[in-house]
């Protein structure tokens, strides 16, 4: 019997008959089915395919024993919990190394016993949504196995773990719970920028003096013209390699830091903001990259600074130098040590965002659903009053109103505990304090994560032009 069934075609009513008003009952009888009785039906498959997935969801927590967040992001690739919540903490330290490279005797490019020409330590903060860059000068003084050499040969001679041990103990990070100083590391081998900077379509680059060095053993070939020119990857590998002018080392550093602010800005540019884009971005960078961060920590990180200020991701500086020493491994450079003080501190310190949000996004972030605890830190008596008043009539809940741990807040500082990186930027506009710090929600922050700590400093009696002179009287009251 054939597979196919052949209809026969439609009959044409003899002349007189009338057309029928309705069409005929299904066969077997009972009256025509409407659309609405299936209704029903949609919705149960619809609450089968739900409870499937929280199924999943439920299945992985208790076997995985992973959390919500992580259970839902593997079960449903499209949601991406925001990276406070994938790192357990507000703000992480990611040590990024680029290796040099040479050639075989057969033209091949290789890495292995390589030092790390780039050294930068990032400080990327989830809550203000801001990154800062410290990059450390590979010829910098560092004492490594006994002996008094260059920092960047900590790679030659332990590979990862104990640029992680030199590098975080020069920068003065802590011991982390697994023996590490830095919460992640990125490696980048020598095809790492070039072949991303090829996948974005390359990029504009403003040369500012003459550059001209030739090396055919390391392929190396480098003329560019002052101007603006567009670079290929190769072309901006070999730019942010150059070194051979009166700077040397700290103008190359320099020239990294460029090549950077300028993919971010190119990104930014051309709206790389979905989850399809990232993932290939993603895997281009995965295959030049030696990481321990995971692929969901990597989307969550992409996804939650997607739109985020380029400003507020361009914040970089050099540790530089103040002499110089001869030693057997060449020239050591020994760090400023002022200067570096005063660099590795902002590190550690408050992030804040130089330029404010898009006013939809915090349109998006609503007062209503915000608890809020405001503390007395600048000594003005009644300013937090103030504060909480301006606060509540914006619509947001005042918990409390309370003196803080000191009368010495100059600027005022707001600590959100919600995980939403937009909250304390809502907070700041509607106190009017442009220049309040945003700092993470510390262990002392009451209450529950809803909870945003408001310290109001004096800069909001300037703001507020707060002038009653019984104001003033007890700084005791908050």
């Amino acid at each position: 019997m054939s597979k196919y069934l052949v209809a026969d075609p439609p009959s044409v009513p003899p002349p007189g008959d009338r057309p029928r008003r309705r069409p005929d009952p299904p066969p077997g009888g009972g009256a025509p089915r409407h659309w609405f009785t299936l209704v029903p039906y949609i919705l149960g498959t619809l609450l089968i395919a739900v409870g499937c997935v929280f199924g999943v969801i439920a299945y992985r927590m208790l076997h995985d024993h992973d959390n919500f967040a992580q259970s839902v992001s593997k079960t449903l690739p499209f949601y991406v919990p925001g990276p406070a919540t994938v790192f357990g903490k507000d703000r992480i330290y990611v040590m990024l190394l680029g290796l040099d490279y040479d050639y075989t005797a057969n033209d091949q490019p290789f890495s292995s016993h390589s030092r790390t020409d780039t050294i930068k330590v990032l400080g990327i903060d989830f809550p203000s949504r801001s990154i800062k860059l410290v990059s450390v000068l590979r010829d910098t003084d560092a004492t490594i196995n006994g002996r008094r050499v260059k920092i960047n040969e900590a790679y030659v001679d332990g590979g990862q773990r104990l640029s992680d041990q030199v590098i975080g103990d020069f920068i003065g990070l802590p011991t982390l719970a697994n023996g590490s100083r830095f919460d992640r590391y990125v490696i980048v081998n020598s095809n790492g920028l070039k072949e991303f900077v090829d996948a974005i379509g390359g990029l504009d680059v403003p040369v500012t003096e003459q550059m001209d060095y030739d090396d055919s053993w390391g392929h190396l070939h480098i003329h560019f013209k002052p101007g603006l020119m567009h670079m290929n990857g190769t072309q901006a590998m070999g730019y942010s390699r150059f070194r051979h002018d009166a700077c040397s080392d700290p103008c190359r550093t320099k020239r990294q830091d460029q090549i950077i602010h300028l993919v971010i800005a190119k990104l930014k540019a051309q709206k790389i903001n979905d989850i399809l884009h990232l993932a290939q971005y993603i895997d281009i960078l995965n295959r030049n990259v030696k990481t321990n961060l995971t692929f969901d920590e990597e989307k969550s990180i992409a996804w939650a600074f997607k739109d985020a200020n380029v400003a507020d991701l361009s914040h970089a500086e050099t540790i530089g130098y103040s002499a110089t020493v001869d030693s057997p491994n060449g020239e050591l450079l020994i760090p400023d040590a002022a200067q570096k003080e005063r660099i590795v501190a902002d590190l550690f310190g408050s992030y804040a965002n130089v330029t404010p949000p898009p006013v939809a996004a915090l349109d998006s972030v609503k007062p209503s659903t915000i608890h809020v605890v405001v503390e007395n830190g600048s000594g003005i008596s009644g300013l937090a009053g103030v504060a909480a008043q301006k606060l509540k009539q914006a619509g947001y809940v005042i918990d409390s109103v309370a003196n803080a741990d000191a009368f010495s807040y100059d600027v005022s500082e707001i600590r959100p505990a919600a995980r939403d990186p937009l909250v304390g930027e809502r907070v700041r506009a509607d106190l009017g304090v442009p220049g309040a710090k945003l700092s993470p929600a510390t262990d002392a922050t009451p209450g529950p994560r809803a909870i945003v700590t408001v310290i109001v400093g004096k800069d909001f009696a300037q703001a507020q032009a707060v002038a009653a002179p019984s104001a003033m009287t007890t700084p005791h009251a908050p």
